[in-house]
């Protein structure tokens, strides 16, 4: 075989090689538990609808979040007892830049360990208090008095501040180089959510600025590691939910995107081939059908 023939065929076996890699097909996800509502869109609004496809919804951006799945939908029912007493998840899964991710709710283990025990004052080291001195400083009031903050932490704790928080709407997951995006729908004014007639937030409504932002919590766990995602930062996603039963007019108008940064090992460089290579792949080409004419000639 000539120098020109193998270099054109290496060409070929590069070119060949971007195709099958440009053509891998995603990864389905899937749900555990059965305590989840999936939520679909008509027009400008969000509505439940149990037959929707997952990897439709989850397939979304940041500039189009779209619909959403509910992780533990039955958090609002539950009373604060019923929620310490309980262990279950409701998680979805499926291979994210070649691992697996698990997005789900969390439990009061989440929120209330300590690694030595499980504690709900405020100011034990857990994520409890660690999340709501963030709730705290995104309103304002990160300089209030440790009373303050205190009583502020025992009044959220006492409405099932905490379980409500834990029933993230995940609206899509996407990957950008090594970091995984997650869209969390929430309320874009989360004031308006909580001062809306009969919330049990009311009572907090006060501290909080017009216009505050924030989302619920989503536990990630990719390749191994556990990690707890949320925002205070929300953009508009032109959707509300106002269509079916339980409609509220108000839920998923924001879009919180949170990040597993830096946790994708990007693929290895796609070889190119050189412009050499090319150049025999084409001067073969033109070899093979000038040979295949002299032998028509000839016969």
């Amino acid at each position: 075989m000539t120098t020109l023939m193998k270099k054109a065929l290496m060409g070929a076996t590069v070119v060949a090689g971007m195709s099958a890699i440009a053509s891998a097909p995603a990864s389905a996800f899937t749900m555990t538990g059965n305590d989840y509502l999936l939520y679909d869109v008509t027009g400008n609004s969000t509505y439940v609808n149990q037959s929707a496809n997952l990897n439709n919804i989850l397939a979304g951006n940041s500039a189009n979040p779209g619909g959403n799945v509910e992780l533990f939908a039955s958090s609002e029912t539950l009373t604060n007892a019923q929620y310490l007493a309980s262990n279950a998840r409701t998680s979805v899964s499926g291979l994210v830049g070649g691992s697996m991710l698990t997005l789900s709710s969390l439990t009061a283990a989440d929120w209330f360990s300590t690694g030595s025990g499980m504690s709900m004052n405020y100011g034990a080291n857990n994520l409890a208090t660690t999340w709501f001195n963030a709730f705290l400083n995104a309103a304002g009031q990160g300089s209030a008095s440790n009373l303050a903050k205190t009583l502020a932490y025992n009044t959220f704790f006492g409405i099932g501040g905490f379980q409500r928080s834990s029933d993230p709407n995940i609206s899509y997951i996407n990957t950008s180089g090594s970091d995984i995006n997650i869209g969390l729908a929430g309320h874009f004014d989360l004031k308006a959510f909580y001062t809306r007639p009969g919330s049990a937030f009311a009572p907090l409504a006060a501290l909080l600025p017009n216009g505050f932002q924030a989302s619920e919590v989503v536990r990630a766990t990719y390749n191994g590691t556990t990690q707890y995602l949320y925002s205070f930062s929300a953009t508009q996603t032109g959707l509300t939910n106002s269509v079916g039963a339980g409609a509220d007019n108000l839920s998923h108008s924001g879009n919180y995107q949170v990040s597993l940064r830096g946790v994708v090992t990007p693929p290895p460089p796609t070889a190119v081939p050189e412009p050499s290579a090319m150049l025999a792949l084409f001067g073969l080409g033109g070899f093979l059908i000038s040979k295949k004419r002299q032998q028509s000639k000839t016969a």
